[in-house]
């Protein structure tokens, strides 16, 4: 016999949520996505910039100022 509790009785460390991108269930190879395809897809979006911070006029002039 073994000293191990049986795993199916194991609570997962985090939950499972729906992909981001397709809303289908994630996956732990791919977690928080469902696929490495949902995963590339994601990466290009932050690398072409899709995915962007708003800033306004008065936020870049804040250093302006201090000087």
């Amino acid at each position: 016999m073994s000293d191990r509790p049986d795993t199916a009785k194991v609570t997962p460390l985090r939950p499972r949520r729906p992909c981001p991108e397709c809303g289908k269930p994630s996956s732990r190879a791919d977690y928080p996505f469902c696929s490495p395809r949902c995963k590339d897809v994601d990466l290009n979006r932050w690398l072409s910039g899709s995915y962007a911070i708003p800033v306004t006029e008065a936020d870049e002039n804040l250093d302006d100022d201090e000087h």
